[in-house]
């Protein structure tokens, strides 16, 4: 099988470095590049800490481009209350070998959706998605050659984690989620419904440190200080692994279920801003734009992730 190739746009984050990972563990991903965005922390750290993460991989060969250093029209927000004011406390923060690409994130996914053939890249948005949304305005041509866009963002059944109605991702950039889910692409969707089922127990983590390899071992690291946050808030055994299920969707399938829907993404309300109204009953006869995953086997989903961090 031909890998699938996949550009991984990116605000790392402990747990997007677990996506990175499991992508560039496994065989049936060809990650063409990391696009950096300012998110969980700005981005003069979430580019350095996705050079961090492939070091620590061992691929240092994966190119990685700094997007977006603020949302489209509004001022950046970050959660360094969540993941630690490196984005990625637990570990020791190096600078890497790997220098970042000269090119700005958004000219390289143009360019790349431009010279590959039509429909073979998929976006994999972990973050908010400034960078996709300026690059389908910046050359529309490339909407309509995007394979998919697979992306963590959203809640509905869950509600939000940043604002009782709003998800991170899609709160720091409504504009932007707006013009994505808009655009026609295939889309599928990983919301806090799914993502909360996918706790980092003290046994999965443990499981994942008995791998022994500098991957498996620092990941364990990064999961202990970033549970802490989750476990408190939540009151469980763990904290969400939100990011993985990207990549996992991509690799497995068949792990996750969830239904097509259509999606909006609120705007202009203060209380509700960035909430994504998921027509799960389908009373608003608004075609549907994704695929929205409501479900996902929780133990194989780690028994992958376990076993593919392994490898690296």
């Amino acid at each position: 099988m031909t890998p699938r190739k996949i550009i991984i746009d990116t605000d790392p984050g402990q747990d997007d470095a677990a996506a990175i990972m499991l992508a560039l563990a496994s065989p049936e991903i060809d990650v063409l590049a990391i696009t950096a965005v300012a998110g969980n922390v700005p981005l003069k750290l979430t580019s350095l800490n996705a050079r961090i993460v492939t070091e620590i991989c061992g691929r240092p060969d994966t190119p990685v481009f700094a997007g977006a250093e603020a949302p489209l029209r509004r001022k950046l927000v970050t959660a360094e209350h969540v993941h630690g004011k490196t984005g990625l406390d637990g570990v020791e923060i190096f600078e890497p070998a790997q220098p970042l690409e000269q090119a700005h994130a958004v000219d390289f996914i143009i360019e790349t959706l431009l010279r590959e053939p039509e429909g073979t890249v998929t976006l994999c948005a972990l973050g908010p998605l400034t960078n996709i949304a300026m690059a389908f305005e910046r050359a529309p041509e490339i909407v309509a050659r995007v394979e998919q866009i697979v992306l963590m963002g959203g809640g509905y059944f869950e509600g939000g984690n940043i604002t009782p109605s709003a998800e991170f991702n899609i709160y720091v950039d409504p504009e932007a989620a707006q013009i994505v889910f808009a655009s026609g692409v295939p889309l599928t969707m990983m919301p806090l419904d799914v993502t909360h089922k996918v706790l980092t127990t003290r046994s999965r983590v443990a499981r994942l440190r008995a791998n022994g390899n500098r991957a498996s071992t620092e990941m364990a690291s990064m999961l202990e200080f970033f549970e802490r946050f989750d476990e408190e808030k939540y009151g469980t055994d763990g904290g969400p692994l939100h990011d993985p299920t990207v990549i996992a969707w991509l690799i497995e399938p068949d792990l996750f279920t969830g239904r097509r829907c259509n999606v909006e993404i609120e705007t202009g309300s203060e209380l509700t801003l960035g909430a994504t109204v998921v027509d799960w009953w389908k009373v608003t006869g608004r075609p549907e734009n994704a695929l929205v995953i409501g479900d996902v086997d929780a133990d194989r989903f780690f028994d992958l992730l376990i076993e593919r961090l392994e490898r690296l």
